[in-house]
């Protein structure tokens, strides 16, 4: 899949996973490729899989509240 496609899969998992509502999660990822969580997938396409999105889903809602800030770490 795309890096664009790639992005949206984390959005959709997110949602699906967590009951998140649509603009929360797009949120989320915003702020992760802003601070370039996603730098990698763009360089090299082959880690935008479906199984890479499910890790990724985890990590944005683990690491970004639903405003699209970062988590203060526990």
């Amino acid at each position: 899949m795309s890096y664009e496609e790639h992005l949206d899969e984390v959005t959709t998992q997110i949602t699906e996973i967590y009951t998140v509502e649509d603009e929360e999660a797009i949120r989320m990822v915003m702020a992760a490729q802003a601070d370039e969580y996603f730098s990698g997938h763009d360089d090299d396409p082959s880690i935008c899989t479906l199984a890479r999105a499910g890790v990724d889903a985890r990590w944005v809602f683990a690491h970004y509240d639903r405003q699209g800030r970062r988590k203060k770490p526990k």
